[in-house]
């Protein structure tokens, strides 16, 4: 049974029945199932995935609906995960290289097998399947909610605002067996490429080699910042000395006064980044056999 979830309100009627029309005509059945507040995607994944019997969750949305039912699933083993893109950023999408049509999305699950990629888990058990982060990106995503447009170019403009006026704070790292002190705008760690709607703080990483990118910019001053954001638009933030990038195993980050992170774009405050990969535990569905 494939169960597809998603804000029925907001996606447009011919997608849904396009998505609908290719699982049937795969032989495939299916249910939908409507969202109406947040947390309600979790909600309707806690409640198929309690059985433990064989299911197929697809999310047609974006990065938070997707996010929310990560974290509802109760039963990895026997779940398997979906996504067509109906959002505003679709990051993970573009990571994952699922088409943005939303019938070749829904072919792909419909007709190839789904692999088993990496997830990245919270000590106190929040799952992230794109990025997890703090600093100048948690500020972005403040801005850019309180304007309330739904457009991407608000994102981008709430960076550059930040980029000039964000204060850089003091942090410790500890990752794979080492513990550094930094001072700087961001420390984020990535499953996926990028975030805000094409923004690629790690144009390195990889779903499934069994490790998290973890991207710790420090601070930059003056003219630095703009050259910073050029080669955080051409992908090449890593390529700046201020940035320090690596792959880990699992990382633990502290600040002396407890600040908001941000998950798929989600944000959570008081919530320490304790963070370690989960190899393969997710069976989802990509373009590639």
């Amino acid at each position: 049974m494939i169960h597809i979830i998603g804000n029925t309100s907001k996606l447009k009627r011919k997608d849904i029945n396009t998505v609908l029309g290719v699982f049937k005509f795969a032989g495939k059945e299916c249910a939908l199932h409507s969202t109406y507040h947040k947390g309600h995607a979790r909600e309707i994944a806690e409640e198929l995935t309690s059985s433990g019997e064989d299911c197929t969750i697809v999310v047609m949305g974006g990065d938070g609906t997707l996010h929310e039912v990560l974290n509802g699933i109760k039963d990895f083993e026997h779940c398997c995960l979906g996504l067509i893109p109906a959002g505003t950023g679709n990051d993970f999408a573009a990571a994952a290289k699922i088409p943005e049509d939303v019938k070749y999305a829904a072919q792909i699950i419909a007709y190839k097998l789904p692999r088993k990629i990496d997830y990245i888990e919270l000590e106190d058990g929040l799952k992230s399947i794109n990025a997890v982060g703090m600093g100048i990106d948690v500020d972005v995503l403040k801005r850019t909610y309180a304007k309330n447009t739904g457009k991407k170019i608000t994102y981008l403009t709430s960076l550059i605002h930040c980029l000039f006026h964000f204060k850089s704070y003091n942090y410790s790292i500890e990752y794979d067996g080492k513990q550094e002190n930094h001072f700087g705008l961001i420390a984020a760690i990535g499953n996926g490429r990028q975030i805000g709607g094409g923004i690629k703080l790690f144009p390195e990483a990889v779903l499934d080699d069994g490790y998290m990118n973890l991207l710790m910019v420090d601070y930059i001053s003056g003219w630095k910042t703009v050259k910073a954001f050029i080669k955080l638009m051409l992908g090449k933030i890593n390529k700046i000395k201020e940035v320090t990038e690596v792959k880990v195993k699992k990382a633990r980050l502290t600040v002396d006064v407890p600040c908001s992170i941000q998950a798929e774009g989600e944000i959570y405050d008081r919530l320490e980044i304790n963070v370690h990969i989960v190899e393969k535990g997710l069976k989802f569905y990509l373009p590639e056999v």
